[in-house]
This record gives C-alpha cells, sequence and structure tokens, in this order.
C-alpha cells in the first residue's frame, strides 16, 4: 500500500499598507494565540484559491471587502502541534468600517516600529519581510526579497 504525502496546510495573510503603516490585528482571549498580533486572514477550504480565501477572511474577521493583490512571500511554519504555509498578499481594502470577531484590537504600525516580538511565530518573518531586517521569507522566485 501506497503512503501519500499529506497536504500541507495553507493559511492566508493581508499586508495592508496606507501611508506608510501596516494593519496589524490583535487576536482575542480565548483563541489560539490569544494576545498577540498578526496579519488578519486565515485558513483555506481545500481546493480554495488563495487569494479569494483571503478575501473571504478579511470579510470573515474583519467585517469588510478586500481584494487580494500581489503576492509578497510564503513562510512555511513548522509548529509542536501544527504545520502549514502562511502565504501572504498585499491587500486593499474597501472600508475602514470594521467588525471584529477573532481580534480585540486593530493598529496602523510603522513596519520599522514593530516588536516581532509580540507577533504570532507564523508573522514574524513577515515583520522582518516589512522592517527590511535579516532573516526574511523568501519571494515568489526563491530570493530574499528587497
Amino acid at each position: 500500500m501506497k503512503t501519500q504525502e499529506a497536504k500541507k496546510r495553507k493559511v492566508t495573510a493581508a499586508v495592508v499598507e496606507r501611508d506608510g503603516k501596516v494593519l496589524v490585528a490583535r487576536r482575542k482571549a480565548g483563541l489560539i494565540a490569544e494576545g498577540l498580533w498578526e496579519f488578519p486572514g486565515g485558513k483555506l477550504e481545500e481546493d480554495e484559491d488563495p487569494r479569494r480565501g483571503l478575501e473571504r477572511e478579511i470579510q470573515e474577521e474583519l467585517g469588510v471587502r478586500a481584494r487580494a493583490g500581489e503576492l509578497l512571500c510564503s513562510v512555511p511554519f513548522e509548529g509542536s502541534i501544527t504545520s502549514f504555509e502562511l502565504v501572504v498578499f498585499r491587500t486593499e481594502l474597501f472600508s475602514d468600517d470594521f467588525r471584529l470577531t477573532d481580534h480585540d484590537k486593530i493598529l496602523w504600525l510603522e513596519p520599522e516600529k514593530m516588536d516581532e516580538s509580540v507577533f504570532s511565530k507564523p508573522d514574524r518573518p513577515v515583520v522582518r519581510l516589512l522592517a527590511g531586517r535579516k532573516g526574511n521569507p523568501k519571494s515568489p522566485a526563491g530570493e530574499e526579497p528587497r
């Protein structure tokens, strides 16, 4: 009997930039990674297009419509209880009328002022990428961005 390699789960995240700042959201109490900051997004459904899935997740988590654009990077994550690929897109929001479901706070932060230690582990390489720090994730072409 042949063993098939498990399909790696994909999770999406949005980098929304405005006036030199990036939107970040803090996970509310009672959820995995509670109290940590992240770039909003979420798990893709099976065979879901990553951009459409991110747009769906933004609508569900923030209550606003969005358009996922350019692929910024992907980050493989191997944790003690889960592993997945975080696929990050530059994203445009169509409104600022937020209705938070999975978060208790959102902020617009300058990337170079972000403290990666308060972000969830999968999001930390994205913080480094945005701030131009070492240890960046790989770009779609497989090379260090910037």
